[in-house]
C-alpha cells in the first residue's frame, strides 16, 4: 500500500498544478494511471480552488421597481394579464348613496320646476304633429306619446295634491302642539282615506266623478269576473 502512494504520487501533478492546462490526452492518461476516483478528487480539487480565488464580482443589475415584470418559463402566462395597472371605475347610484343626500319631494319640486315648461311645449309639439299624421303607424306612436305624457302630468298632479295634503297636516299638529294639545299622527290607512275623500272632492268639482264611478265599477266587474268558476254546457 505504502509502495502503491508512492508510485501515485509520482505520477500525479502537484495539487497546486492546473488540471485545465493538460490536453486531453494527458488527462486520460492521468485517469488510466491514478484510478477514477482520485482523477475526480484532483479535479474538484482544482476546480473550487479556482472558485474560491476568484474575486467576487458585485451584481451589476441592481434591481429597479420600474423593470419589465420577468414571467416564469415553467408556468403557463394567462391569455388575459393585467399588463398596466388600472383603477377600477366604481358606479355610484345617486338614489342609494348617502353623498346624494336624503329625498325629499318639495325640495325636489322646487329644483326641477322648469322641465314643466318643457314638458308642456313638447306636449304641444306632440299635438301638432298628431295633427299632420291623421292615420298609420306615425300616428300611433304620437297618441300613445301623447297619452303617456297625460299620465305623467295626472301623476305629477296626484303627488302635488298628496304633498300638499302632508303639509296641511303638519301645520295643523304644530298649531295643536302649540295650544298644548297632545299631537296626534294619523295611520297610513287613514292617510289613504284623507286622499281619496280629496281626490274625491276634486273629481266632483270638475264634474269627472261619474266617469271616474264607471270605470272603477267595470275594472271592479272584470276582476269579480276573473274569480267566478268557470260555466261547463
Amino acid at each position: 500500500l505504502f509502495a502503491h502512494e508512492l508510485f501515485c504520487a509520482d505520477l500525479c501533478p502537484h495539487p497546486s498544478a492546473d488540471t485545465s492546462d493538460m490536453s486531453f490526452e494527458e488527462l486520460l492518461e492521468l485517469q488510466s494511471q491514478v484510478g477514477t476516483k482520485t482523477y475526480k478528487r484532483l479535479v474538484a480539487g482544482n476546480s473550487s480552488k479556482k472558485e474560491g480565488s476568484r474575486p467576487r464580482v458585485q451584481n451589476a443589475c441592481v434591481a429597479d421597481k420600474h423593470r419589465p415584470l420577468e414571467m416564469s418559463a415553467k408556468v403557463r402566462v394567462p391569455f388575459l394579464r393585467q399588463v398596466v395597472p388600472i383603477s377600477k371605475k366604481v358606479a355610484r347610484d345617486p338614489r342609494f348613496d348617502d353623498l346624494s343626500g336624503e329625498y325629499n319631494p318639495e325640495v325636489f319640486d322646487k329644483t326641477y320646476e322648469f322641465l314643466n315648461d318643457i314638458r308642456a311645449k313638447e306636449k304641444e309639439l306632440v299635438k301638432k304633429q298628431l295633427k299632420k299624421h291623421h292615420s298609420g303607424q306615425e300616428h300611433e306612436k304620437l297618441q300613445q306619446l301623447l297619452q303617456r305624457m297625460e299620465q305623467q302630468e295626472m301623476a305629477q298632479q296626484e303627488r302635488r295634491r298628496q304633498q300638499e295634503l302632508r303639509l296641511a297636516l303638519k301645520q295643523e299638529q304644530r298649531a295643536r302642539a302649540q295650544q298644548g294639545h297632545r299631537p296626534y299622527f294619523l295611520k297610513k290607512s287613514e292617510q289613504r282615506q284623507l286622499v281619496l275623500a280629496e281626490k274625491f272632492k276634486e273629481l266632483k268639482r270638475s264634474k269627472r266623478l261619474e266617469s271616474f264611478l264607471s270605470r272603477k265599477r267595470r275594472r271592479n266587474a272584470g276582476k269579480d269576473r276573473r274569480h267566478l268558476p268557470l260555466s261547463k254546457e
